[in-house]
């Protein structure tokens, strides 16, 4: 054995040092939430009509109302059309007026908007009409970056270490953010958001994998809700940023210049201690924890430091093994789908905020308090109720809430929005326990391959929900209806698993019933957001991850 763990204990679970490195580690989390909802502020509904200065050739004294009333139909309402023009014609004005024009188009000469709006994704890059569509498909390009920045950099940390990646990542997010408000094309704005995508991506996982390196078992459920309540905490300040700053060139640089500020302090960010041993950096390694056992006011005995040796990697289960045993694919199957739901009404709340029809800087404000209860409620939940109850009745309250919006008239914004409030609480508090319940179900040997495979499922729900606020186009309530009969049906499939709570962890992949009831006791540790299982006669530790 490598001591690693003892000479942890030794150093402190959540001392000084432990402290001062969540609180290092949450700053980039305010910046995460800025990047996964900013685009919501750039595209504001703005009034437009097509370009039709071409009449201005044959009458230079037109009123814009004059010039409006010739040349653009009216709909039933009596308002003119913003996604049609009559067609140019080669007579003169007398002719116009005297005869009318009748036959339309598509806008073909651009459009034109308020001279005194402010500068938005949707003004210089005409995210109107045919273009229209374009906005929500941004959002999955962005969405995409965070599925390749889970596949590039977690496995990169792996192999080069946390503090590169960390670095590298910040790096790449405040370039390309900043870059992104220089931007002269939407296709390259498209592009540098799916690098910062994938940024974001590498930063949360990464910092979150070194907090918890270093953090005690008994502590890590705190530093995690803590960073789950900045990202809330996040969402809040950008209702209040993007309320403060419409031009979105200026708020793209107000929201991602301020992570270079993490440069000037990466230099006192530690290395994880347990990947310097597991890369035989033995004596890097006793420097850190000295540093740390010093900075806690503990003294790691001497004899402790001298047993440190590099881990023997043990031999782990893979992708297969899931679905080879009829049980752990039952399990792998509900579980993958509880996620892929989760992620697809979490996200199918959090990017409609513009459409409940209230306004739209007080609802995002409101989606991010209402997040802050909804993490630490779960764990009372857990508690309380269970597992398998929790996780079943909370997607199934994600899902009759947003079933329940389809049949809100339109002129009823706020009670749309409240009930839109209570979906995000249940979808935020669903996914707190889905790190829980998941890891809980899995064998030892293959928990870890589940810590992937659970979340890609999340990323590519991710990718799928702002395409499905396209159907809208078709009809109102359809993007609303498939947010909410997903979730009702994996809130379903999750009653025909297992109930974890005071049960002993599996190690293996063998047999297929369910875990053994344990004491309270014994199993209290899991009731706190964590588990500990034996693996190989060594303790094999889980934390649950957070998700953005």
């Amino acid at each position: 054995m490598s001591g690693i763990g003892e000479i942890l204990k030794a150093v402190g679970d959540f001392g000084l040092f432990q402290k001062w490195l969540v609180l290092l580690t949450l700053f980039p989390c305010l910046g995460v939430a800025f990047h996964q909802f900013c685009q919501l502020f750039m595209v504001p509904h703005v009034p437009h009509h097509c370009d039709t200065s071409w009449i201005r050739a044959v009458g230079p004294n037109l009123t814009e109302e004059e010039q409006l009333n010739l040349t653009l139909p009216r709909d039933a309402d009596g308002v003119y059309e913003q996604r049609s023009m009559y067609s140019p014609v080669d007579w003169d004005l007398v002719s116009i007026v005297a005869y009318g024009l009748n036959s339309t188009e598509k806008c073909s000469n651009g459009w034109v908007y308020p001279s005194a709006q402010p500068p938005s994704l949707l003004t210089e890059f005409d995210l109107v009409c045919d273009r229209k569509n374009l906005n929500d498909i941004s959002q999955s390009i962005y969405m995409l970056g965070l599925f390749l920045g889970s596949m590039i950099f977690g496995p990169l940390s792996d192999r080069i270490g946390r503090r590169p990646v960390i670095l590298i990542s910040v790096f790449l997010q405040g370039l390309f953010g900043v870059g992104i408000a220089f931007v002269p094309h939407f296709y390259v704005y498209m592009a540098f958001r799916c690098v910062v995508g994938a940024s974001v991506s590498g930063i949360t996982m990464t910092i979150l994998a070194l907090a918890t390196e270093w953090v005690g078992v008994s502590s890590r459920p705190k530093a995690v809700l803590i960073s789950h309540c900045c990202f809330a905490i996040g969402q809040m300040f950008l209702a209040g940023l993007s309320y403060g700053i419409r031009n979105w060139r200026l708020l793209e640089i107000a929201g991602s210049a301020p992570i270079f500020a993490f440069f000037f302090y990466i230099r006192v960010l530690p290395e994880s201690a347990r990947w310097l041993v597991t890369k035989g950096r033995i004596e890097e390694a006793r420097k850190v924890l000295q540093k740390a056992a010093s900075i806690n006011k503990r003294t790691i005995p001497p004899g402790l430091l001298e047993q440190l040796k590099p881990e023997t990697q043990t031999k782990s289960g893979s992708t297969l093994d899931l679905f080879r045993k009829k049980h752990l694919q039952k399990v792998t199957l509900i579980m993958s789908c509880a996620w892929f739901v989760n992620s697809l009404v979490y996200y199918g709340l959090s990017l409609n905020v513009t459409n409940f029809g209230l306004d739209i800087y007080l609802t995002q404000l409101a989606f991010g308090a209402v997040e802050i209860p909804a993490r630490v409620g779960c764990i009372f939940m857990l508690q309380w109720f269970g597992r398998k109850k929790t996780q079943a009745v909370l997607l199934l309250l994600s899902g009759l809430v947003c079933l329940i919006i389809t049949g809100i008239p339109e002129d009823q914004p706020v009670v749309t929005t409240v009930l839109a409030i209570i979906g995000k609480f249940t979808a935020s508090a669903s996914f707190s326990t889905s790190y829980v319940y998941s890891a809980e179900l899995f064998p030892t040997v293959v928990r870890q391959t589940r810590v992937g495979l659970c979340p890609m499922a999340a990323r590519v729900a991710g990718i799928i929900a702002p395409l499905i606020h396209l159907l809208g186009q078709y009809h109102r309530a359809i993007p609303m209806a498939i947010f909410g009969s997903a979730p009702v049906v994996g809130g379903l499939l999750c009653v025909l698993l297992p109930e974890t709570r005071g049960t002993d962890l599996v190690d293996n992949t063998g047999g297929g019933r369910p875990p053994a009831k344990v004491c309270e006791n014994a199993n209290s540790s899991s009731e706190n957001g964590h588990v500990k299982g034996k693996d190989g006669g060594q303790d094999t530790e889980y934390t649950k991850t957070t998700h953005f």
